[in-house]
């Protein structure tokens, strides 16, 4: 099988020493921004280092976790850094989270301090840790103790300073300001740069630094644990399949708190020396006047955000003559914009491989075959394909489940024993059907629990999305099984079309039959406003509960 060449960064890795080389590289270059706050490397490491040493002065040490409710943006960075300074291991999450999924994760993940921001967007997040937490609204008594969080002590509030302790808002006085970690400090002797100095040499790159939950579209989230050497080292690999340099300036709205944003923007983006560019949320005619503003030279992100940019009013009139590169591919300079997407490689990753396990370069055109494939395995990562019900391992050319093994996979899964995560060769079995070609090129074909099983034979659902989605008029579409007492399942499709677009049912399966086998084309197939169908908080389609959702249909009209 394919094996590239595994490259490490030339410093122990660790954040303590990613952020120590950063600065003194790169200092005065900028870092990121949002908004009007602005951060270089230099600053990121002066604000970092006064927070760490504020943890440190209310308690805060090596393994407390540490959780972050933030938006992307300076502040994030600021606070993911002086947690992995001291070793502290950072929970950051889902900044739209309702009360229910975030009281599971914080009480799951035993968030012992919880620095969050006052709000975002629409979303209290004060009002929504009393919705989840009752409890805080008790009578209190020094550091909190509730039932509802039972590792939870301390929370630390950013925004409205005022706010926690306002006679408006005499519930959220469990809330203290940031600011309180900056008095602790000064009332605390003897926590100074030389101590600072001396407690970030403890972090090793085997100590975990980060607990990243999945979107948990099938059951509750999942807590992949990530150690400082496999998040410094695997972001730092794949920029060996990118061009990123100090000069260039990255948009992008990738969560921070997801895999993707985390080690493929964040952290890729300090190794590089690159500037990231953040916005509080897309909005097609502000995010161009922000790319135009800021000189973004690598846009990246959905591709529905292309899509709207591109369709913008003002599209025509804006100078994006500094983009260079990205996948964002409606936006990109003509000379720069593949002819066919489809015809460059993908990668394949998950939260817990860390992101990408297969990848290539994305900058350069495929050849016909491998249309659709998503690359070699990730140098340093190896893999095998297994039979799912016997275990036996297949292959080349050979369909199973992929499993992977190697440096970028998770430590294990949070409160799972670990013969439960992997097996005994030590590869994590992703869940994820494929199988790779004799080149060793990766040809995914869908998540185990999505293929369909039909009167005995195989449907990939993506296929026949990919057909679907390349009908005028169709913007979006999704294929799941839904029971049938004799064949075992049908294929069934909800489609979303463009406004005013005028399709039918039956041009929709005459369209499919000249293009896929007579047991591919769905025997059900309804209209939907996007609206309406259900996505996990990932923007992910949740198959299962489409699933329900077309069953139920299609008893209504039997």
């Amino acid at each position: 099988m394919y094996e590239g060449a595994v490259t490490f960064p030339d410093f122990t890795p660790t954040g303590p020493e990613l952020i120590a080389t950063r600065t003194r590289r790169f200092g005065d270059r900028p870092f990121i921004v949002l908004g009007e706050r602005r951060l270089t490397y230099e600053q990121a490491d002066l604000e970092s280092a006064r927070l760490a040493r504020g943890l440190l002065a209310i308690g805060v040490d090596k393994g407390t976790r540490v959780g972050l409710l933030m938006a992307n943006g300076p502040d994030w960075v600021v606070a993911w850094l002086a947690a992995a300074r001291i070793g502290a291991i950072l929970v950051p999450l889902n900044t739209f989270y309702k009360p229910r999924e975030l009281g599971w994760v914080l009480r799951h993940a035993d968030v012992h301090t919880l620095l969050t921001a006052d709000r975002f967007l629409n979303n209290d997040y004060l009002e929504r840790l009393e919705a989840c937490a009752p409890g805080l609204g008790g009578p209190k008594a020094g550091v909190i103790r509730i039932p509802e969080l039972p590792q939870l002590r301390q929370v630390f509030v950013w925004g409205d300073e005022r706010r926690p302790q306002h006679p408006q808002h005499p519930q959220h006085d469990w809330a203290r300001p940031a600011s309180d970690l900056v008095r602790a400090l000064d009332e605390t002797p003897g926590i100074d740069g030389a101590f600072l100095n001396a407690v970030e040499g403890c972090v090793t790159p085997a100590d975990p630094m980060i607990v990243i939950y999945s979107s948990g579209s099938t059951a509750d989230p999942k807590g992949a644990i990530h150690s400082h050497g496999t998040a410094v080292r695997h972001a730092f690999n794949l920029n060996g399949f990118r061009d990123l340099t100090c000069d260039d300036r990255i948009y992008s709205p990738m969560p921070f708190f997801w895999v993707g944003g985390f080690v493929f923007t964040l952290v890729s983006a300090m190794h590089a020396g690159a500037f990231i560019i953040c916005e509080e949320a897309f909005e097609p005619g502000a995010t161009l006047d922000l790319i135009e503003r800021e000189r973004a030279t690598i846009v990246a992100g959905w591709p529905h955000f292309s899509k709207a940019m591109r369709e913008h009013p003002t599209f025509a009139e804006r100078d994006l003559s500094s983009i260079r590169s990205g996948n964002l591919y409606d936006v990109l300079p003509q000379a720069v914009r593949p002819k066919d997407p489809e015809l460059r490689s993908n990668s394949l990753g998950m939260t817990e491989t860390c992101g990408p396990h297969t990848i290539d370069r994305m900058d350069v055109d495929l050849p016909e075959p491998l249309r659709g494939s998503f690359g070699h395995s990730a140098p340093g990562v190896s893999h095998k394909i297994v039979d799912p019900e016997t275990g036996e391992t297949r292959g080349a050319g050979e369909s199973g489940e992929i499993c992977v093994r190697g440096y970028s996979v998770m430590q294990g899964l949070h409160k799972v024993e670990r013969e439960e995560v992997f097996d005994a060769e030590g590869f994590y079995h992703t869940g994820d059907a494929g199988y790779f070609d004799e080149d060793g090129v990766l040809l995914f074909q869908a998540r185990l629990g999505d293929m369909i099983k039909t009167a005995g034979a195989n449907v990939t659902p993506r296929e026949v999305e990919v057909v679907l989605e390349g009908i005028c008029g169709v913007k979006s579409a999704y294929v799941v099984g839904v029971p049938h007492p004799d064949r075992g399942q049908n294929v069934a499709a909800a489609v979303v079309v463009e406004q005013d677009a005028e399709l039918s049912v039956a041009a929709l399966r005459e369209r499919l039959r000249a293009e896929l086998s007579a047991y591919k084309v769905p025997r059900h197939t309804y209209f939907y406003a996007a609206a309406d169908l259900p996505f996990t908080d990932s923007g992910k389609i949740d198959k299962r509960r489409l699933s329900d959702l077309l069953t139920a249909r299609i008893a209504e009209d039997a």
